[in-house]
């Protein structure tokens, strides 16, 4: 079975597990580097439903958001790190989003039931509106784990490096 998969892929591929009558939960992020929190998320998801997608930013995005530097790792070794993982039964490479529009056209085709989102999230007020466009639901499936966040890691590794020197 294939786990990583272009938002064409992923769009017939959800419509075929909907008319097979599986609930689609939808994740996503940059996970850039794994770490507990993003294992706990992942985990949580899948137990909302059959099939986890996780949404995968590209690493123009994590530039963006995250800064010089990032990502870390390439979207392509981040969606392989992924795809390995039991709980996550596919992959999505999001490309070149700019705008809500677009993850709104992805969200309605898909169709997920369940869009989930740790407590706290900066882009929660998005996953509410997209999932009422699919007559979804967004559930809080973890809260953050104090002093585990790729950022965090970063940060540690940067001051490990600096002290080294």
């Amino acid at each position: 079975m294939k786990k990583i998969l272009s938002i064409q892929e992923a769009i017939r591929v959800a419509k075929k597990l909907k008319k097979q009558k599986k609930s689609i939960v939808l994740a996503g992020g940059f996970f850039d580097i794994l770490h507990l929190g993003h294992i706990n998320f992942l985990q949580n998801s899948k137990r909302q439903g059959d099939c986890l997608f996780v949404l995968l930013e590209d690493d123009k995005k994590a530039k963006e958001r995250k800064g010089s530097g990032r990502p870390i790792n390439p979207q392509k070794i981040r969606a392989l790190m992924l795809s390995v993982l039991q709980d996550v039964d596919y992959v999505v490479l999001l490309k070149n989003m700019t705008n809500n529009n677009q993850y709104d056209k992805i969200i309605t085709q898909m169709s997920p039931g369940i869009i989930t989102a740790t407590k706290d999230d900066p882009h929660i007020e998005h996953k509410i509106r997209q999932a009422k466009l699919v007559g979804g639901k967004v559930k809080y499936v973890n809260e953050k784990i104090k002093n585990h966040s790729t950022t965090m890691l970063v940060k540690k590794m940067n001051s490990q490096q600096s002290k080294n020197i």
